[in-house]
């Protein structure tokens, strides 16, 4: 069931890439695969109400704090202008996409990136797009629900958007036992809607 989008609506897909959500990918999302048709039908809604659709893509140096080789958390994944960064080939791109995470920085959130040496948050240009468009609410989808749709809802809701996270519509990739349910209780205290 899709959402009912209406013109002040956006729908944001959050880093639907080869990485995340092929079985191949170097960071795979188990299951990530597995949304894209409930998510192509919620780009179809979105669309056909006038909604705006944005999308987030990782994108990042073949070098950065944010990878497990330089010191950070993760395996190499989303090397700009590699294939794993590419969104997934059945992804309708139908509107503007927000790249994050392309400097020595954290881009967790659509809103907003880390810089990984000063600590400095810096804003994205996807409070702009949602500004110029009237949107008051998101319906945020996407990879992976503990950590990029986690953040870009909970950011969402501090910049005063009222936020829905359809859970058929992201996936998780739980680091840790228990990171799906922390992830959702986080984004529910945060005043996200969880559905």
């Amino acid at each position: 069931m899709t959402h009912a989008y209406t013109p002040a609506t956006a729908l944001v897909v959050v880093d639907v890439q080869h990485d995340f959500a092929d079985p191949s990918g170097s960071l795979y999302v188990k299951g990530g695969e597995e949304i894209l048709p409930g998510l192509k039908a919620e780009i179809a809604a979105a669309e056909s109400a006038g909604a705006t659709v944005v999308y987030t893509q990782d994108w990042h140096p073949e070098s950065t704090p944010h990878f497990a080789k330089d010191g950070g958390l993760w395996p190499v994944h989303c090397v700009i202008d590699s294939p794993g960064a590419a969104f997934v080939a059945d992804l309708p791109v139908v509107g503007p996409v927000v790249r994050k995470g392309s400097g020595r920085e954290d881009g967790y959130s659509g809103f907003t990136i880390k810089n990984l040496d000063t600590g400095v948050d810096r804003g994205t240009e996807l409070s702009t797009i949602l500004d110029e468009n009237g949107i008051m609410d998101l319906v945020v989808t996407g990879l992976a629900g503990d950590w990029c749709v986690k953040a870009t809802a909970i950011d969402g809701v501090k910049l005063g958007y009222q936020v829905v996270v359809p859970l058929a519509l992201t996936r998780f990739v739980e680091l840790e036992p228990g990171d799906t349910e922390a992830a959702i209780a986080a984004m529910k205290d945060a005043g996200v809607t969880v559905a």
